[in-house]
C-alpha cells in the first residue's frame, strides 16, 4: 500500500484517511505473518502501516476490530480473484474452470502468503467472531465450485455435502502446508488439487486422465 507524501500535498481528508486506514489493514496482515496473532500489536501494525497509534484509534477500536475489517478485504480479494479466473473461462466444460479458478487462487496464495496465512490460519486462532467468518467464507466458496458441476456423473449420484467437504479440504491442506513453512509454494499443489476435487464429482480415474492430459 503506498505511503502518502510528506508535508502538504493537497489530498482530501476523505482520501488520507481511507489510505490510512488500507494501509493500517495491509499493516496487520504482514505483522500476523512475521509474528503470529497474539505477538501482533497496535504498535506493531502501526509500524508496519507508517500510522501513528493515535491515527489508529481514528479508525479501529482496537486489534481485534482491525482484524475483523483485515479478514473481511482478505476474504473480498480471495474471492475477486477467484470469481475473475471463472468468468474468464466462461463457455468452456466445469473441469476447464476448475482448473483455471484453482491456478488463480494459488497463484495469489504464491504472490501475497501473508493473505494465505491471513485467510487460512490466523482466521482460526481470533477467537468465535472471526471463525464464524471463516466458515462464512467457505460457505460462499461451495456456491462457486458447485456452479456447474456434474451432480449424476457414470457411477451414481454426488452427495449433497460434496461441495461443503471439498472446499473444507482444500482450506485445510492449504493451511496444514501454511503452519509447516510452505505458505509461498502453494501452486506446487495445484496438480493434487484439482485431482482431489475432480475426483469426488467425476471419479478418480477420470480425474486422473484429465489432470495428466493438462
Amino acid at each position: 500500500m503506498q505511503r502518502l507524501p510528506r508535508g502538504r500535498h493537497g489530498l482530501s481528508p476523505e482520501f488520507v484517511a481511507r489510505n490510512q486506514r488500507e494501509r493500517l489493514i495491509s499493516g496487520l496482515i504482514q505483522a500476523l505473518y512475521e509474528v503470529g496473532y497474539h505477538e501482533t500489536t497496535v504498535s506493531l501494525i502501526g509500524q508496519h502501516a507508517a500510522v501513528s497509534k493515535s491515527d489508529f484509534y481514528k479508525h479501529f477500536e482496537s486489534k481485534d476490530d482491525c482484524f475483523v475489517a483485515a479478514y473481511d478485504a482478505a476474504i473480498d480479494r480471495i474471492r475477486q480473484r477467484v470469481v475473475a479466473a471463472c468468468e474468464g473461462a466462461e463457455g468452456r466444460s466445469w473441469p476447464e474452470r476448475l482448473r483455471e479458478a484453482v491456478g488463480a487462487l494459488l497463484d495469489l496464495f504464491d504472490e501475497e502468503p501473508a493473505l494465505a496465512g491471513m485467510a487460512l490460519v490466523e482466521g482460526l486462532r481470533a477467537g468465535r467472531g472471526v471463525y464464524d467468518r471463516y466458515q462464512a467464507a467457505l460457505e460462499s466458496f461451495v456456491a462457486i465450485l458447485g456452479d456447474g458441476a456434474p451432480r449424476a456423473p457414470v457411477g451414481g449420484e454426488v452427495p449433497e455435502a460434496t461441495d461443503e467437504a471439498v472446499i473444507g479440504g482444500i482450506a485445510s491442506l492449504l493451511g496444514r502446508r501454511i503452519l509447516d513453512g510452505e505458505g509461498n509454494r502453494l501452486s506446487e499443489l495445484f496438480p493434487e488439487i484439482v485431482e482431489f476435487t475432480l475426483s469426488a464429482y467425476l471419479g478418480a480415474e477420470e480425474a486422473r486422465r484429465i489432470v495428466s492430459a493438462g
